[in-house]
């Protein structure tokens, strides 16, 4: 469970003057480097800091203020292989001046108050003993103590062999107070570092709401080493570095070192969710007060073909063309920690106004090569499992969810069968339904299918004017009842997909007008409309108690359909 290490630090030349970086192999002025937080300018190789560097240059100046408790390791096992454990722990107390591999304390970032904890490779390679466990474990019990967002900076080679199975214990205690943390809604982010491997980063390490790593981190559980031997077979390129991760859903971000703080002290800024301030006497605006349009005004009415059209014009804005225009901060995050990250699906932090809230929307693009690439806004398993992720980090962080939708359906094919398609609709779809949280759906463009509505199972459903929403696309329709795609104008009509009919089968709950010539014909102006609807419907939602809001959405969707009884 402990990878072996790999040689990241410059290597110094001469008198501490000039060093060789260790990612590209050309010297670099050392005071260069240290004013660029130990990134090459050359070559942007990010070489290791040691936790009191690295507290000093991330928080605010001043800020830390280290724990009371200092807490060191013994030898549990009286171990020894070369030397005795006891004279390693001595060794590496002396070189580093640490008690252990982790400092903490509390601190503020951005002034943001925060509980820290920051682990230290040179320490015995960041090993976690049982003094890192415990350092970790009561950094999450101060912040679970103080309602204080969690801070772990992780570099560590994995557990410490020199106190065997009380070291594997580290896991399951460290894993312990970070569920705890995240059960009551205390944000926990992680930051990995190079490199994170082993124990480390099979319990708290990875298990933080929020997981970012430096460019170019190693990151695994087994060490490459171990891998190659057990496998027989070369790893692929880039295995195991942090943007292999991240394009394999197992992190949020890649963030560099001199963005970390900024991106950081947004996080903070958007986790907890506002109460607007309406004013003295102000009232809650009532939801029956609010006019449902049945058509757009200003605007001649289209044909419900004429409709599916228009909602698939690649000039109308995007779920992220939107997310731009109407809030105010947006910190996007990525992957469902298990298999990939999937670019039809985009999501994270927002603030919306006078409200903090987690936006996550289907994504298509304006032209044939982001569409591709966003794979026409069909999501894939990974992507639905994306959406319940950020939606349960909403619900622990008490922030409310805004979904867009805009998916002709969920992606076809052999890898999506295979991953589970199926399944991750159905959950995505009875976890939405849980959900302790008020979440507002919009029909912006197409909403396809079982693609769409796991996206749209909502307190509230509003809908574009030119958008359309069905069971299935005119074409598919067509296809399965007549045998070809020909009549898809005819079972357009015949399907009742445009906003108004669906108004009138309380399928949806409102519909926004478009400007005259669409929404792509001014989206500054659509995204304004859109900013203020669902800003007012949330301030309709936010008196509900979460077992009122459960309830309510229940009936919503049990009221839905026709029957006779024979």
């Amino acid at each position: 469970m402990t990878a072996e290490p790999t040689h990241r630090r410059p290597v110094v030349i001469g008198p501490r003057r000039w060093a060789r970086c260790a990612g590209c192999g050309l010297t670099v002025y050392v005071p260069k480097l240290d004013r660029a937080l130990g990134v090459c300018p050359e070559c942007g190789h990010h070489h290791r800091l040691g936790a009191a560097v690295r507290l000093r240059r991330l928080l605010d100046p001043g800020s830390f203020v280290p724990s009371p408790e200092r807490i060191a390791g013994t030898d549990p096992l009286g171990f020894a292989d070369r030397v005795p454990y006891t004279a390693r722990l001595a060794t590496a107390r002396t070189r580093t001046g640490l008690d252990d591999a982790v400092v903490a304390g509390r601190g503020t970032l951005g002034r943001h108050p925060v509980v820290v904890a920051a682990m230290d490779f040179s320490f015995m390679g960041g090993s976690m003993g049982s003094a890192v466990g415990e350092t970790i474990t009561r950094a999450a019990e101060t912040a679970l103590a103080t309602r204080t967002p969690l801070l772990l900076l992780a570099a560590s080679g994995g557990a410490r062999m020199q106190e065997g199975a009380l070291s594997l214990m580290q896991m399951a205690k460290t894993a312990q107070a970070m569920q705890r943390c995240r059960r009551s809604g205390i944000l926990t982010v992680s930051v990995l570092t190079d490199p994170v491997f082993g124990g480390v980063t099979a319990s708290f390490a990875t298990l933080a709401d929020l997981v970012v790593a430096e460019p170019g981190a190693l990151i695994g559980f087994a060490g490459p080493r171990v891998i190659e031997s057990a496998t027989g077979r070369p790893l692929p390129p880039g295995f195991q570095t942090a943007e292999y991760l991240l394009e394999h859903g197992m992190l949020d971000r890649v963030e560099p070192r001199l963005t970390l703080r900024p991106l950081l002290t947004r996080v903070l800024s958007l986790h907890r969710a506002a109460t607007p301030d309406r004013g003295h006497g102000a009232e809650t605006p009532s939801w029956e007060s609010v006019p449902a349009l049945d058509r757009p005004p200003n605007s001649r009415r289209r044909s419900p073909w004429q409709t599916v059209r228009a909602a698939r014009d690649t000039r109308r804005p995007t779920t992220l063309d939107y997310i731009h225009l109407m809030c105010d901060d947006f910190v996007e995050l990525h992957g469902d920690r298990c298999h990939g990250d999937d670019p039809a699906i985009v999501g994270g932090l927002a603030s919306l106004g006078p409200r903090n809230v987690m936006v996550i929307g289907h994504q298509k693009g304006h032209d044939t090569a982001e569409l591709v690439a966003r794979n026409f806004g069909m999501p894939h398993p990974e992507g639905y499992r994306k959406v319940l992720r950020l939606a349960r980090l909403a619900e622990r962080l008490r922030l409310p969810v805004v979904t867009l939708v805009d998916t002709q359906g969920a992606a076809p094919g052999i890898g999506a069968e295979q991953r589970g398609q199926g399944q991750a609709i159905a959950e995505t779809l009875a976890g939405l339904a849980e959900l302790t949280v008020p979440v507002v759906a919009t029909i912006t463009g197409e909403g396809g299918s079982g693609g769409a509505l796991a996206l749209a199972l909502a307190d509230r459903v509003l809908m574009l004017g030119n958008a359309w929403y069905s069971v299935i696309s005119p074409e598919s329709c067509s296809v399965i009842l007549l045998g070809d795609a020909s009549r898809a104008e005819t079972m357009a009509a015949r399907l009742r997909l445009t906003a108004p009919e669906l108004l009138r089968l309380r399928v949806i709950d409102r519909i926004l007008p478009e400007p005259s010539g669409g929404a792509q014909s001014s989206p500054a102006a659509m995204a304004d409309t859109l900013r203020a609807a669902v800003l007012d419907t949330l301030d309709e939602l936010s008196g509900l108690a979460p077992g009122d809001l459960i309830t309510r959405r229940h009936q919503r969707f049990r009221r839905l359909g026709e029957v006779t009884h024979a």
